[in-house]
C-alpha cells in the first residue's frame, strides 16, 4: 500500500506571534493543510482567547478551533530572551503572522527590518484594525468595529430597525481568510522577487469591504446608498425568509426566472406567473413586499418536511434556516463530513469541530489535534529543536513539561 501524499503546505514553517481571533484564524487555515504553526503565547495564561467565550471545566472550547494543528510555545516578548527566541524561530520560518497595534513588534525590537536581516525570504503578515498607515492607524481596532466601519452594520437589520452587528466574528473570519490566502500569494512570490519576502499589511474591515458587494459601483455610478431592508436583497427577489405550517423557518431564492417558476410551481401559486408585477426579476424588485406576502401565505399552508420535499422535486430553491442541533442532526452535514473529531486529553474525550472546507480529491487537509495545552512544545522546540538550556529556559520564566 502506497503512503499516504503529503499535505499540501507541508514543510511550510509559520510563526504565529498573535492573538485573539482574526490573525491565529489566518494560521489555522494555513495548518488545516499541513503547515507547521508555532503560536507564542504569553507565559502562564497563553491567548487571551483561551477565555473567550464558553469554557468546559476552565478550558475555552473556540481557542481549541481556532488553533487547532498548531503547537503552543511561550515566550515574553517583551524581554530580550523572548525576542531573541523568536528571532531564532523566525530564522527558520516562512511566515511570521502578528496583530498587534501598529508600532508594537518595532517596540520590542521585532521590526520586519531586524526579522528580514535574520531571514530575507521572510513573509511578514500584519493584521490591524485600521491597518499601518493611514489616520486611523493608530487607533485601536476589533473585528466589531470594523463591521461598522466597512459598511456591513449599516445594511444589516430591519428598515425600521437599528444597524445590526453579526452574531460571530464576520469581519475577524474573512480576514482570517485573506490573510491565509494572501500568505500563499506572498510565498508563491517569492519566486520572481529573487526569493525575498514582503510584508503584507492587512486591515480588518478591508476584506468585508470587498466582499459587500455592489455598493461602490453603484453609488460611483448612480448616487445609490444601500439601506436595511431585512433578508431582502437589492439585486434579486425573491429572498428572504418565510414560516412554514408548523412554525419552522425556511429561505428562498429565486435568482434565476426558471427557479422563480419552479417555486411558483411548488408553492401552487401559477396564477403569479401571469401577473405583471411579478413577469420578471426588475418587476419583482420594484414589488418584493408584495410578493414576500403571496409567498409567505403559500408557505404557511406547509410543515417543512413536506415543503422541502416539494421543492426537491421541483428543482425550486429553498433551504431549512438550521440552529446548530438540526445541523448535527443532518443527513448531508453527515454525508460531506462537515463536522469532524477528534480526542483531547485536556477535555478528557472527543471534542468536535467545524472539519477543513474543501475536498481535495488527493491531500485533502485534517485537523489532527485540537488547540493545545498552555506551552505544550516549550521543550519540543525550544530545547530539542532550537537546542536551548533547559534551564536557562526555566530561569526565562518558561515551564517545560516533561
Amino acid at each position: 500500500m502506497n503512503a499516504p501524499a503529503p499535505l499540501p503546505l507541508a514543510g511550510i514553517r509559520v510563526l504565529d506571534i498573535s492573538n485573539f481571533l482574526a490573525a491565529p484564524m489566518a494560521a489555522m487555515f494555513l495548518a488545516d493543510f499541513g503547515a507547521e504553526v508555532v503560536k507564542v503565547e504569553r507565559p502562564g495564561g497563553g491567548d487571551e482567547m483561551r477565555m473567550w467565550g464558553n469554557n468546559k471545566g476552565g478550558v475555552g472550547l473556540y481557542y481549541k478551533v481556532i488553533n487547532r494543528n498548531k503547537k503552543s510555545v511561550t515566550l515574553d516578548l517583551r524581554t530580550d530572551f523572548g525576542r531573541d527566541t523568536v528571532l531564532r524561530l523566525a530564522a527558520e520560518s516562512d511566515v511570521v503572522i502578528e496583530n498587534y497595534r501598529p508600532g508594537t513588534i518595532e517596540k520590542w525590537g521585532l521590526g520586519y527590518d531586524v526579522l528580514s536581516a535574520a531571514n530575507p525570504a521572510l513573509v511578514l503578515l500584519r493584521i490591524s484594525g485600521f491597518g499601518q498607515s493611514g489616520p486611523n492607524a493608530h487607533r485601536p481596532g476589533f473585528g466589531t468595529l470594523a463591521e461598522a466601519y466597512a459598511g456591513f452594520a449599516h445594511i444589516n437589520g430591519e428598515a425600521a430597525g437599528p444597524p445590526l452587528l453579526p452574531g460571530f466574528g464576520l469581519a475577524d473570519s474573512t480576514t482570517g481568510l485573506m490573510g491565509a490566502y494572501l500568505s500563499l500569494v506572498a510565498l508563491q512570490g517569492r519566486a520572481g522577487n529573487g526569493g525575498r519576502g514582503q510584508v503584507i499589511d492587512l486591515a480588518i474591515y478591508e476584506t468585508l469591504f470587498t466582499l459587500l458587494g455592489p455598493q461602490v459601483v453603484d453609488y460611483d455610478q448612480l448616487g445609490i446608498v444601500q439601506q436595511r431592508n431585512g433578508s431582502r436583497l437589492p439585486f434579486t427577489a425573491p429572498r428572504n425568509t418565510y414560516r412554514t405550517k408548523d412554525g419552522c423557518w425556511v429561505s428562498m431564492a429565486g435568482s434565476a426566472h426558471s427557479i422563480f417558476l419552479c417555486i411558483l410551481d411548488a408553492l401552487e401559486i401559477p396564477h403569479l406567473v401571469e401577473d405583471p408585477r411579478f413577469a420578471d426579476n426588475r418587476s419583482r424588485l420594484t414589488h418584493a413586499r408584495e410578493l414576500d406576502v403571496e409567498l409567505q401565505k403559500a408557505v404557511e399552508r406547509y410543515d417543512l418536511a413536506v415543503l422541502l420535499q416539494r421543492f426537491d422535486e421541483r428543482g425550486a430553491a429553498v433551504a431549512p434556516v438550521n440552529d446548530v442541533g438540526q445541523i448535527f442532526a443532518d443527513a448531508h452535514f453527515q454525508a460531506r463530513e462537515n463536522i469532524t473529531a477528534v480526542d483531547d486529553p485536556e477535555l478528557g474525550g472527543a471534542l468536535r469541530m467545524q472539519n477543513v472546507a474543501g475536498k481535495f480529491s488527493d491531500t485533502p487537509g485534517s485537523v489532527r489535534w485540537a488547540g493545545p495545552r498552555v506551552g505544550e512544545h516549550n521543550r519540543e522546540i525550544l530545547v530539542d529543536r532550537l537546542g536551548l538550556d533547559a534551564e536557562q529556559v526555566r530561569a526565562a520564566g518558561i515551564d517545560l513539561p516533561p
